[in-house]
């Protein structure tokens, strides 16, 4: 099983998460894409943050119809961080190869995370062209380290050999999208009381079989 994975604090989850969620799963020729619901984001304020259970729904009613697994799994490992996540993943789950998805955004501040180069050695990572931040993400200090590690992406995985063979990380791949106008941001700025729609039955992870309740915070 070849899984995408992209982390996020999903508040809320929109349109323009499954859109890139979705090219990168044909793309890439994924089995599946899990969205990593983050319980606290090291990187982001708390403040304004929705309740967990309210954006794991959210990431649901997005997710639908889609090999995409909206999961709060970073949870129960009780990781804080990318490589802590990666490494209990890999643990967990070691008949999965695993390919860490970002967009350009993410990839103008990577060296700002813990363990970056780690990361980079754990699994191979796509990065998902964004407009505005395709400038700083090349010039960035990671990727003059990681531009040596470009691949096609063809190499993740390669479908003409009977035995599908991964690309080994390091690998890096970029990947040109037709972007999208949806934003967190801006859903929460129309209506700061999105998350009272996600209020009801109390939803329960699909990884780790645990409830989430509305009370959960990040």
């Amino acid at each position: 099983m070849l899984t995408g994975l992209l982390g996020g604090s999903f508040n809320p989850a929109h349109s323009g998460h499954r859109r890139i969620t979705q090219f990168s799963i044909d793309r890439l020729q994924l089995d599946d894409a899990w969205w990593l619901v983050s319980p606290g984001n090291p990187l982001k304020a708390r403040k304004g943050m929705g309740p967990l259970g309210a954006r794991l729904k959210s990431a649901r009613s997005q997710a639908r119809r889609t090999s995409i697994v909206p999961t709060v799994i970073e949870r129960e490992l009780g990781t804080r961080y990318t490589l802590e996540t990666l490494r209990k993943l890999k643990r967990r789950y070691p008949k999965r190869q695993f390919v860490w998805l970002m967009g350009s955004d993410n990839l103008a501040q990577f060296h700002r995370w813990k363990g970056w180069r780690d990361i980079a050695r754990l699994v191979p990572i796509a990065v998902i062209a964004r407009p505005g931040y395709n400038g700083a993400a090349m010039t960035s200090p990671a990727m003059a380290w990681l531009r040596r590690y470009r691949v096609p992406v063809a190499s993740i995985r390669n479908p003409s050999s009977s035995n599908t063979k991964h690309a080994r990380a390091p690998a890096l791949v970029f990947m040109r999208f037709d972007p999208d106008s949806s934003s967190a941001t801006a859903i929460r700025r129309d209506n700061a009381d999105w998350a009272s729609e996600y209020q009801g039955a109390t939803p329960r992870d699909v990884l780790t079989f645990r409830l989430v309740e509305e009370r959960d915070v990040a």
